[in-house]
């Protein structure tokens, strides 16, 4: 027994430990944390159809050093643009349009009166926009966002 308990052990503590994991956040989620504990909120507003969208959650946010940088310094809050729940945030109440996606996406995402995905979207702690681009962004560009962000923040 004490053989098959000592490969057990060694079986685990040889197995490298788990990639990081971004921290998500809902908008009413990352309000109430953000009372105790001010931080921007990087939103990343998406489809489920978007190739862009898809392929930047797959390579750029899948990077260790921009989930670092989120987790410690950003509420990240993902955001499917046709999200049919109502979301109250900033205390105003954001429905579901009829024009096929979310008021809140409108407001956050749109860029000379177009609504273009992947949209990422960064709120100082008034919720004024402090940043917003409607593109697919590559780590090292996202990095460098990032870092601005905090140095003005």
């Amino acid at each position: 027994m004490k053989p098959f308990i000592l490969i057990l052990v060694f079986f685990f503590w040889a197995i490298p430990p788990g990639r990081a994991q971004l921290k998500t956040y809902t908008f009413e989620e990352a309000e109430k944390l953000a009372k105790d504990n001010p931080k921007p909120y990087f939103v990343f507003i998406h489809t489920s159809w978007c190739k862009y969208c898809q392929m930047m959650q797959k390579t750029t946010l899948q990077n260790t050093e921009i989930i670092t940088l989120l987790n410690d310094h950003f509420y990240f809050i993902a955001f499917d643009a046709e999200s049919k729940t109502t979301i109250v945030f900033h205390d105003k109440a954001f429905p579901f349009q009829a024009s096929g996606y979310h008021e809140l996406a409108y407001v956050l995402g749109q860029m000379e009166r177009q609504l273009s995905f992947p949209v990422s979207c960064i709120l100082n702690r008034n919720y004024e926009i402090v940043f917003q681009i409607n593109r697919f962004l590559t780590t090292p560009e996202l990095k460098v966002v990032l870092n601005k962000a905090l140095q003005n923040h």
